[in-house]
């Protein structure tokens, strides 16, 4: 599948915002007594057609803004609009614009796709024909199928088309790929994809960082119920992830002083595996390569397996919260 190149998206003005979120608190008794704000002052808008990514650890408060944006749960403080609406004062008004993908979903067991869609559609003032979506998603020779009777994938496609089956102008997906396996993630991807390039906004949250640097125009990292940054996939990757990493094996043990003293070059880290494996971070890559082939020359080491790794959203995570996307 070839990348897609997306062009930056300005964060939106609260006014035209497709959402707009504004010192969101959500607060729960603690176990061991008191309160703790699993939500604490998020604020954050969503441009009309943007896709935007929200990222964190488990348990750092993505699901539960998530749900009181749909209008699942009330706030204890703070407030969201989606188009206009109030998710708590305009909350049924605002269901019949909004689409929601749910992490874990459940369906009447003995229903078939097609009665699925017709009984959903039901609720709406106007709904989109079952045939059409089930199409859409290359399922419509399943239409007299149970979910259960789906594959892992199949069975994804179907619930994020059930999302859909009111037209509506902003959806919500939460973790949308999770679980399935890499072709199945990716036909998931193209099928986000194309409901975004027919206007539809689309807020996600993801534990797969490829998921987010393909298919967001911004991305919000949130961690322990606060937004930490809030910027594109690129710009937080130039501004935030840190060093290239320069990574090469070679016979001899060098000496990792030297090897720090290249141009450029900001840490080493060495591996001694059968071999010996290097990694040299750099600021400056077009700079330091060429020094260690120098070095290579001049001291008379092999340099093998060469690969220069550009710094990724991951990085960026990491700087930012300290620990991993999974926590």
């Amino acid at each position: 599948m070839q990348t897609m190149t997306r062009p930056a998206t300005p964060a939106a003005s609260t006014e035209a915002a497709a959402v707009a979120v504004t010192e969101l608190v959500k607060t729960y008794p603690h176990p061991e007594g008191g309160d703790f704000n699993a939500v604490d002052g998020v604020s954050f808008t969503v441009a009309q057609g943007e896709v935007f990514g929200l990222l964190g650890p488990n348990g750092a408060g993505k699901t539960t803004t998530l749900e009181i944006i749909e209008g699942l749960k009330d706030p204890t403080g703070g407030h969201s609009r989606v188009l206009g609406f109030d998710s708590v004062a305009d909350r049924e008004a605002m269901k019949t614009r909004i689409g929601v993908q749910l992490q874990a979903s459940s369906y009447f067991e003995f229903l078939t796709l097609a009665e699925l869609l017709d009984l959903f559609g039901s609720f709406y003032p106007a709904a989109r024909r079952p045939d059409e979506l089930l199409d859409r998603v290359g399922l419509l020779e399943k239409r007299k199928s149970l979910v259960g009777e789906l594959s892992g994938g199949q069975a994804q496609r179907f619930s994020i088309v059930a999302a859909l089956v009111n037209d509506p102008a902003v959806v919500f997906l939460d973790e949308p790929s999770t679980g399935l396996d890499p072709q199945a993630r990716r036909n998931v991807w193209d099928l986000i994809r194309s409901i975004n390039d027919e206007g539809v906004t689309v807020i996600l949250t993801t534990h797969y960082m490829e998921e987010a640097e393909l298919l967001a125009d911004r991305v919000a990292i949130i961690d322990r119920g606060r937004i930490q940054v809030v910027d594109t996939p690129d710009r937080l990757i130039a501004e935030r992830a840190g060093a290239h990493s320069m990574r090469f094996t070679s016979p001899a043990a060098l000496d990792e002083a030297v090897l720090r003293a290249l141009p450029g070059a900001t840490h080493v880290d060495v591996r001694r595996n059968g071999s010996h494996r290097y990694d040299v971070g750099t600021v400056t890559p077009n700079v330091t390569v060429p020094a260690l082939f120098a070095l290579s020359a001049e001291e008379g080491f092999g340099v093998d397996d060469l690969q220069v790794v550009a710094p990724t959203l991951e990085d960026v995570f990491l700087n930012v919260t300290g620990h991993t996307l999974r926590d």
